[in-house]
């Protein structure tokens, strides 16, 4: 039994006090008459000391605030000083970034920054409170111990991410619908996004999921708000459609038929699409199956091509579809970009053999890319989309990528939910099975969602 089997089971205080004191002794000077050279002198002295005082009692002010950052120690520690500014930053701007900016003109890259650590104001929620979350990412009910992947907050260089907040949310969502399109890497985003705003509707009676197949609904009951995770990894339809049976070896998409899964998605009022997984290959040998026509009519054909020339096809039908099915004036579409996989320890100077087992913390190089992460597929996936501007249809690109790339410590591994039982040979060497594509929750798919809620809320 898999994943999806058993989901369809369930139904300046001293500041102040020191300006005053520099307000009095300066009220004092003015308060007597003429005054000679050495009264001056004097007077200016204590002034200079007093605003020198100011400035060190600021200055302590703003100790207890930083220090709300630490408790675990050394690492937290660094964070501490790079946040107040007494070192330099782990991650700086490179020449991209600076393009980037002028680019955007006055807008600010929210994909370009860094990760910092902050226990503070991360998590957004409790994983283990959260009463939705799915097996496969509930690290730390199965066991996980090290929970610094829970605490790290993207920072873009020059800008913050708007402050999520979960009501404002609901109510932009109330009376509509949001549905998630794509793999179990889109099903990892929902799970986020819907644990980030369930946790503000404490009556149980007012938040409720339905499994449908292969739609599954989380509704807020208060709000008349729907979010929707639709499976539909490939776009366009398939032979790995089933949510429940879709492990297969060979993979065949109908290239041109959309209109199934289409029927599902087309009226909301915001979609998120994502297609990367699934025409990464497995093998060196992988290809992907094509069929046109149909066995009913006869006309059926099988073509076989690279993976990237299937996702073509496929972005090429969704584009078309796009384009002459979606209300322009109802709804907002979005396409989550890549989402990294860390199999090969080898990228970050580790070795492959552990793939991402044990990693605790980030990877602090400025620009990290990873060999094994294509990011072809998404500038493929824009060119498409940039042909329905003419027609008033936006696609915004959630440009999760890079970010990403970095969070080499965020995967459930082996702290999740075994669908299979283990085999012995497995058990003796747990990175045989560590699970480095999905992402623990609470984690880095909370930041997509934060990306967006910025782009619902504020753009």
């Amino acid at each position: 039994m898999n994943s999806e089997e058993t989901m369809k089971l369930e139904a300046t205080h001293n500041s102040h006090r020191a300006t005053a004191a520099a307000g009095g002794k300066m009220a004092a000077l003015h308060g007597h008459g003429p005054v000679g050279v050495r009264s001056i002198v004097s007077s200016l002295v204590a002034f200079f000391i007093v605003a020198s005082s100011v400035t060190f009692l600021f200055d302590r002010g703003q100790e207890p605030q930083a220090q709300m950052v630490v408790e675990h120690g050394r690492q937290e520690l660094q964070v501490v000083k790079l946040e107040a500014g007494l070192q330099e930053p782990a991650m700086r701007g490179t020449t991209a970034e600076v393009e980037d900016a002028a680019g955007e003109e006055e807008q600010c890259n929210w994909s370009r920054g860094r990760w910092v650590y902050d226990n503070a104001s991360r998590p957004l929620y409790s994983g283990l409170k959260c009463a939705f979350i799915f097996p496969e990412v509930a690290c730390d009910k199965y066991g996980r111990k090290d929970v610094m992947y829970q605490h790290w907050r993207w920072q873009p260089h020059g800008c913050d991410l708007p402050r999520f907040d979960a009501i404002k949310l609901l109510e932009k969502l109330r009376n509509k619908r949001l549905v998630f399109v794509g793999d179990s890497v889109n099903r990892n985003q929902w799970v986020s996004l819907v644990c980030m705003v369930e946790a503000s509707i404490p009556d149980d009676r007012l938040k409720m999921r339905i499994f449908n197949g292969s739609l599954i609904s989380f509704k807020a009951l208060a709000y008349n708000a729907t979010i929707d995770f639709y499976w539909s990894p490939l776009l366009v339809e398939s032979n790995s459609d089933n949510p429940i049976i879709h492990r297969v070896e060979y993979r065949i998409i109908r290239a041109d038929r959309i209109e199934k899964h289409a029927s599902v998605w087309r009226d909301a009022d915001i979609i998120v699409f994502n297609s990367y997984l699934w025409w990464r290959k497995q093998k060196d040998d992988m290809r992907m199956k094509v069929m046109y026509g149909s066995f009913e009519d006869g006309d059926a054909r099988l073509d076989e091509m690279e993976m990237i020339d299937g996702f073509e096809i496929a972005i090429k039908k969704l584009t078309e579809y796009l384009g002459e099915n979606i209300d322009k004036n109802k709804t907002r579409i979005f396409f989550a970009g890549s989402s990294p996989t860390h199999s090969w320890a080898s990228n970050w100077g580790g070795e492959d053999k552990n793939k991402c087992l044990n990693e605790t913390e980030p990877i602090y190089k400025v620009g990290y890319k990873a060999a094994t992460t294509d990011y072809s597929l998404m500038a493929m996936a824009k060119s498409y989309f940039r042909t329905l501007e003419p027609k008033g249809i936006h696609v915004q690109i959630l440009n999760i990528t890079e970010l990403s790339d970095y969070r080499k410590d965020g995967h459930p591994t082996v702290f999740r939910r075994q669908f299979v039982p283990l085999t012995k040979e497995q058990i003796a060497n747990p990175a045989s099975y560590a699970d480095c594509t999905h992402w623990c929750l609470p984690g880095v798919p909370d930041v997509w969602n934060e990306f967006l809620y910025g782009y619902l809320m504020y753009k």
